[in-house]
């Protein structure tokens, strides 16, 4: 992804976007090897305002990534270790008895900062999974009645392992439709992993996260992500967004399709992507970048497929190619 040079003359200056994500992308580049898809959704996702689930089996530095980004980003981070014992009330907070005032007062929860990395988020059971259900939709939480809203830079990073289950738990479909992407990340080339390993002797005792520096404020994001919002969009990619969606609904292979949301959510990424590119318009080629990552998670194969060996992602190749691509 080119996120520095751009070669077309826009009417809507995304310059300084494109140099923030440059200068997060260096970065996180100083520690992660490769992984450049995984780096241009996680990127792409924070100026769409979205929120990210990231998959992949342990020591493939799910955490660290989501880590560095927040790292890089000067801003309020926060970490939640999902267990099965873990209450909602541990996730949103609680009212406790002030003694000096002889009255109730809130004390917030670790989902009151702006980039939230839940870690292992297939961990909790339901009850506690759906205390996320608000903040992540409405970007706000209700307690006892009282409702407080997020800052406006409020991301989740999410990770799960998709090998063990012992002690896990499935995602309710309502939640997993809320996150923007699902990052697949998988094991590096060899001579990516040969460079991390050169990284580590290099580094010595220092700690990964002490190389990264902040290169932006969390208001610069919020303003970057309402630039993202005035992007142009033909309205024939419009349809063609939703004629993809709307196959989903209607396939055979398919037992759960994708939601409207699922097609507010294309249209996000989208145009994120288009800006990271360099241009201020967006191209059926964005839409093809970001559909598969977007819908990986929302729709769900039928049974059959499911025993014939079928992948979601498969399906949804053939249902993207099925769609006549806009002039």
């Amino acid at each position: 992804m080119d996120i520095e040079n751009s070669p077309f003359e826009n009417r809507l200056d995304i310059s300084q976007l494109n140099h923030v994500a440059f200068s997060i992308r260096e970065e996180i580049g100083k520690v992660i090897q490769g992984q450049e898809r995984a780096l241009d959704l996680l990127i792409t996702a924070l100026f769409a305002n979205g929120h990210v689930l990231i998959e992949g089996v342990p020591g493939v530095a799910k955490t660290l990534i989501a880590k560095l980004l927040a790292r890089s980003v000067n801003t309020g981070y926060s970490r939640i270790q999902f267990t099965p014992d873990l209450m909602p009330s541990d996730v949103l907070g609680t009212y406790v008895f002030n003694s000096h005032r002889s009255d109730f007062e809130f004390n917030a929860g670790p989902v009151f900062s702006n980039l939230i990395l839940i870690d292992e988020v297939n961990r909790a059971p339901a009850k506690t999974q759906s205390a996320l259900f608000e903040v992540m939709e409405e970007r706000q939480v209700t307690v006892d009645g009282v409702t407080r809203k997020m800052d406006d830079l409020f991301m989740v990073m999410a990770t799960q392992n998709p090998v063990e289950h012992e002690g896990t738990y499935r995602l309710p479909e309502a939640q997993l439709d809320r996150f923007l992407f699902k990052i697949k990340i998988d094991y590096p080339a060899l001579d990516e992993e040969t460079a991390i390993l050169e990284n580590a002797v290099e580094r010595k005792s220092a700690s990964e996260l002490e190389q990264i520096a902040k290169v932006v404020s969390a208001d610069k994001i919020v303003e970057l992500q309402n630039m993202v919002n005035y992007i142009v969009v033909d309205p024939q990619l419009l349809r063609y967004i939703t004629e993809i969606s709307a196959k989903t609904r209607t396939s055979g292979s398919l037992y759960l399709g994708a939601s409207p949301r699922a097609s507010l959510s294309v249209l996000r990424a989208s145009r994120a992507y288009a800006a990271l590119e360099g241009r201020d318009f967006v191209t059926p080629q964005d839409v093809k970048n970001v559909i598969l990552p977007v819908l990986v998670h929302r729709v769900i194969l039928t049974p059959e497929k499911e025993m014939e060996g079928v992948t979601v992602e498969s399906v949804i190749k053939q249902i993207v190619d099925s769609v006549e691509v806009p002039k």
